[in-house]
């Protein structure tokens, strides 16, 4: 990809790839989880259910491009 995609091709992307949008939610959790150091493994998960639809949202520009950027490295 080497026009940037907009947010709305972002989250056109996210819902329909199935596996493309698993992949991002663990990429965006594990983001968060690095936020998050003090909280238990429990409470994150709790925190997660909370702020998951946001950061869906807010990051999916940046998850897409991060899957792109790794399947152009394995090419």
């Amino acid at each position: 990809m080497s026009t940037p995609i907009n947010m709305h091709a972002a989250r056109t992307a996210l819902n329909r790839d199935p596996e493309l949008r698993r992949w991002a939610e663990q990429w965006l959790k594990d983001r968060e989880r690095l936020a998050q150091p003090a909280l238990t493994d429990e409470e994150f998960e709790k925190h997660w259910l909370y702020v998951r639809p946001e950061r869906m949202h807010e990051g999916a520009i940046e998850a897409v491009t991060a899957h792109a950027q790794r399947d152009a490295g394995q090419s």
